[in-house]
C-alpha cells in the first residue's frame, strides 16, 4: 500500500509540472494578415462561383472559362 501512494505522488508531481510548461509556452500568433475576400460571380453558361479576378469577361456576362464565353456565343448570338 506504501509503494501505491508513492506511485500516486509521483504521477501526480509528474502530471503538474507537465501542466504547467503547457501554461508557460507562448501562443504563437500568426503575423500575417488574413487575405481580404474576393467578390463572387456567376458563370453565365454553367452557374459556377468563381473570384472575380479569374472570371472571363464576355458580351452577355462573366464567364468561367473561355469555352464556356464561347459556347454561351454561339449558342445564343447576339
Amino acid at each position: 500500500m506504501k509503494y501505491l501512494f508513492l506511485l500516486l505522488v509521483i504521477l501526480v508531481v509528474i502530471w503538474a509540472i507537465k501542466r504547467s510548461r503547457i501554461g508557460d509556452t507562448p501562443n504563437p500568433k500568426n503575423d500575417t494578415p488574413a487575405a481580404t475576400p474576393s467578390n463572387m460571380v456567376i458563370c453565365a453558361h454553367c452557374g459556377i462561383h468563381l473570384p472575380q479576378e479569374e472570371a472571363v469577361s464576355g458580351v452577355k456576362g462573366t464567364y468561367c472559362s473561355t469555352e464556356h464565353r464561347s459556347a454561351a456565343q454561339d449558342r445564343n448570338p447576339a
